[in-house]
C-alpha cells in the first residue's frame, strides 16, 4: 500500500526528533573536510556519513529523517550494507536533496535562482525506488542594498512550488526551504529587516504553493529563523524567538504539519538555544523542530578528524548535539544541561 504523504510528514515531525541534513554537495563537504586536513573522496565521504548514521542512540532517539546527497543515497557502507538501510534500521526516513544549486539570476545582479527542475520528475521516480520518501529544495534570498527584489523572490518561490508539486505527484514529501541568508553580503541587516523580508518571502511562497495545488498537510517548511545579519549580531535569544514566531504565525497556514528550521550560519549552541526558546515560550499550531547540518555535525567532524581510531569520539560528539537539539525540540534545553552533558 502506498504511504500517505500526510503520514510520512507526521512521522518526520515526531515529538522530540528532527532532521539530520547530511546533503552537503561534493564542493561543500570538501570545504568541511579541508578544515580537518582530509581529502574528499568517495570513500572518505562514505566513512564520515556512515559514522553518523551508525550512531545508534542519536539516530534512534533524536533523528526522524536524514537528507542525503544523491551520491549517498546509492552508497554502501564498508561492510556492503546500503546506507539507506542503516538509516531505516534506526527508524529514520531517508530523504534526498534534489535541487542543483543557486545560480546567478539573469538581469538580477547579486541575486540567484535555484536550478534543477529539468528532468526532476524522472529523477524523483528513481529516488523513490531507491528508498527516499521526502525531498528538499532550497531557494536563497540575500538581503543587501536594494535586495531582495520582487522578481527574484517570485522566481525562487515559483520554482519551490513547482518542485513541491512534482514531489507530491511522485509520492514524496517536499521540504520547502526558502532561506533568507543571515550571512549573505554584506550581512549587516537588522533583525527587523530580516523579519520584513522573511514575511514577504513566506507570504509569496504559500501563495504559489496554493496556486500549484500543493497539499499543505503533506509538506514540511524549512525556513530561516528571524535573526540579525552575521555582521550585525545584537538580538537576544528571546528576541529571535519572539520575532520568528510572529512572522510564522502571520504567514504559515496551520494545515502545515511541521516546521524544521535550518541553522543558517548560527553556532551549534545558538541554533539549539533559539529552537528551545521558540518551543518553550509559545503555543504553536505546528510541530517545530530542527533540520540542521553544520549545527549537528561540526563538533563530530572535528572529533573524528578523518581517523578510524576517532570514530567513537565523533559519534559521542554527534550524539551530544543530537540530544541537545532533541531537548530543544521539546522546549526543554538549558545551558546547564548543555554544560552537564
Amino acid at each position: 500500500m502506498t504511504e500517505r504523504l500526510e503520514d510520512i510528514a507526521l512521522k518526520m515531525m515526531s515529538s522530540g526528533k528532527g532532521l539530520l541534513a547530511a546533503d552537503e554537495s561534493t564542493g561543500t563537504i570538501k570545504k568541511r573536510f579541508d578544515t580537518i586536513g582530509l581529502e574528499s573522496t568517495e570513500t572518505s565521504r562514505r566513512d564520515y556519513r556512515e559514522m553518523l548514521f551508525r550512531t545508534d542512540a542519536a539516530m534512534t532517539n533524536c533523528i526522524s529523517g536524514v537528507i542525503l546527497y544523491e551520491e549517498t543515497l546509492f552508497q554502501k557502507a564498508a561492510d556492503g550494507t546500503p546506507l539507506v538501510d542503516i538509516i531505516k534500521a534506526a527508524g529514520a526516513i531517508p530523504g534526498i536533496k534534489v535541487d542543483k544549486g543557486a545560480k546567478p539570476q539573469a538581469l538580477f545582479p547579486g541575486e540567484t535562482v535555484t536550478e534543477g527542475l529539468d528532468g526532476l520528475a524522472d529523477r524523483l521516480k528513481t529516488y523513490y525506488d531507491a528508498g527516499a520518501r521526502f525531498a528538499k529544495w532550497r531557494g536563497v534570498i540575500n538581503i543587501g542594498d536594494g535586495l531582495p527584489t520582487w522578481g527574484s523572490i517570485k522566481a525562487d518561490s515559483q520554482a519551490l512550488a513547482h518542485y513541491a508539486a512534482l514531489s507530491q505527484q511522485a509520492g514524496i514529501v517536499p521540504i520547502v526551504e526558502p532561506e533568507v541568508l543571515m550571512d549573505g553580503k554584506p550581512g549587516t541587516h537588522s533583525i527587523d529587516r530580516c523579519a520584513e523580508v522573511t514575511e514577504w518571502v513566506l507570504r509569496t511562497v504559500f501563495t504559489d504553493l496554493y496556486d500549484a495545488r500543493v497539499n499543505l498537510e503533506g509538506m514540511i517548511l524549512k525556513p530561516n529563523m528571524v535573526i540579525d545579519g552575521k555582521n550585525a549580531r545584537k538580538a537576544s535569544v528571546e528576541e529571535v524567538a519572539e520575532k520568528t514566531v510572529k512572522v510564522l504565525k502571520a504567514t504559515v497556514p496551520s494545515a502545515v504539519p511541521g516546521i524544521a528550521f535550518l541553522s543558517g550560519g548560527q553556532t551549534s549552541e545558538e541554533a539549539t538555544a533559539h529552537l528551545s526558546a521558540i518551543n518553550a515560550g509559545y503555543d504553536l499550531p505546528w510541530s517545530v523542530t530542527f533540520s540542521y547540518g553544520r549545527a549537528l555535525q561540526e563538533t563530530a567532524l572535528h572529533a573524528w578528524g578523518g581517523k578510524a581510531e576517532n570514530v567513537a569520539a565523533g559519534q559521542r560528539a554527534f550524539r551530544h548535539r543530537a540530544e541537545m537539539n532533541s531537548l530543544a525540540a521539546l522546549g526543554n534545553w538549558t545551558q546547564e544541561l548543555e554544560k552537564a552533558a
